[in-house]
């Protein structure tokens, strides 16, 4: 396999999950990136919900364009970083193709209608493992990608790349009742694999402190994350007409703002009223990415991977700009009455759905009713174990758009929606 000129990684960060990769005209991580971009999970993320529904209107970001930004906003700080960080050189550098293919990854395993699907989902599974995000986000990657006629497997990623991929390394059956930031337990085993057959040692406890271990790729990811929805989440709602001046002025009021923080609320009044609205946020991106820097830390991983000897340092007055432009966003658009109520009936849908396919496949498991796709079909009647099946029901409705969620909703429960010549 040809490998980046690039002496900041090694054999150890191109080893898959399934051993070294037949020769080809790319390095590793540009066929990880490759793998992703042409894979039908990542077309997906086209007709799923960012902030406001997809398809509502044209131009709002749905979580394919959303991955996008990230992905730029994640190849432009390995760039800052190459040409600005005294910790790295024009042969020694963090790679743009790992970082742009585990950003073009980061929400992969999010299911249709935004976090409200992903509670509902979880709430649903909670007796049998739960359900997160970024867990299926890696359940994607090192397992179901690729699947046809009832076959699926993963696409045989780097080590790099499935560890820059691991925003989260609790496991559930760690955590009491969590809502959040956790794997399934049965994906313990990667987690082992990133960390080289070891295991974290003990004073990473589960939570808070193992979550926060990450490379500095995944960190990377992380903030390139936060800097596209902070800014880009606010736009759109602007737009959208949830956050006017004032509005604005009425929340910065209510909240007592210090100094910085109201010149930054000064300077989003003054894009609202210019028509220079996209323009004038994009050079904040830019701000966000010029805040970056690497320092130096040491940890148990460090004698295996340059990946894990540097971290990445944030001005904190960006990080603080950032965190009050999400606190805006969330509590003038993610809290209004209006997408609480499209979240609560997607909820329902999808906790309808779920039920229905449970009866049918777990509660009645000879069940002659075929409500799933055929691959989907034979799969889950192959399958014995109803852990197993519960499982498969939450990723095919996890993998489920929006659209096709409403579609499968109004097929199964309206009497008048629906023909046999439905694509399914």
């Amino acid at each position: 396999m040809k490998s980046a000129p690039n002496n900041f990684y090694s054999d150890f960060d191109f080893e898959c999950l399934e051993g070294t990769r037949t020769d080809d005209y790319r390095t590793p991580f540009e066929v990880d990136r490759d793998r992703i971009i042409h894979s039908a999970a990542f077309r997906r993320l086209q007709s799923k919900t960012q902030v406001f529904l997809s398809g509502e209107y044209d131009f709002y970001r749905t979580r394919l364009t959303h991955s996008l930004e990230v992905a730029q906003i994640g190849r432009s700080i390995c760039t800052y970083l190459r040409r600005n960080s005294p910790l790295l050189a024009e042969d020694f550098y963090i790679d743009a193709d790992l970082v742009e293919g585990i950003c073009l990854s980061h929400d992969l395993g999010h299911p249709p209608f935004g976090h409200s699907g992903e509670r509902i989902l979880n709430a649903l599974m909670k007796a049998h493992g739960g359900f997160e995000g970024n867990a299926q986000t890696l359940r994607l990657v090192t397992e179901i990608v690729f699947s046809a006629n009832g076959e699926r497997k993963g696409m045989n990623p780097t080590r790099a790349f499935l560890d820059g991929v691991l925003k989260y390394k609790s496991l559930h059956g760690q955590l009491k009742n969590p809502e959040n930031h956790f794997l399934y337990d049965e994906q313990k085993p990667y987690v082992k694999f990133v960390f080289g057959g070891s295991t974290a040692p003990s004073h990473f406890k589960p939570g808070e402190s193992l979550n926060a271990f990450r490379s500095i790729e995944c960190q990377i990811m992380d903030w390139s994350d936060d800097a596209a929805y902070s800014i880009n989440d606010l736009v759109d709602g602007i737009h959208a007409g949830f956050i006017t001046k004032q509005r604005i002025e009425q929340w910065a009021t209510e909240k007592n703002l210090k100094d910085l923080e109201a010149g930054w609320i000064t300077e989003v009044l003054k894009a609202i009223g210019s028509g220079d609205l996209e323009r004038r946020f994009a050079r904040t991106i830019g701000s966000f990415i010029k805040a970056c820097s690497l320092t130096e830390r040491e940890n148990f991983m460090g004698s295996k991977t340059n990946r894990y000897k540097t971290e990445l340092r944030i001005d904190p007055e960006v990080k603080g700009q950032s965190s009050l432009y999400k606190n805006l966003s969330f509590e003038l658009v993610f809290l209004s009455p209006q997408l609480h109520q499209l979240e609560h009936k997607g909820g329902l849908m999808v906790r309808r759905i779920f039920e229905t396919l449970v009866e049918n496949y777990v509660t009645q498991p000879n069940s002659r009713l075929n409500l799933l796709p055929a691959g989907m079909e034979k799969t889950i009647r192959a399958t014995k174990n109803k852990q197993d099946r519960f499982r498969l029901i939450c990723d095919h409705i996890a993998g489920m758009t929006d659209g096709f969620a409403v579609r499968m909703y109004k097929r199964l429960f309206e009497p008048d929606f629906g023909s046999i010549v439905d694509l399914i």
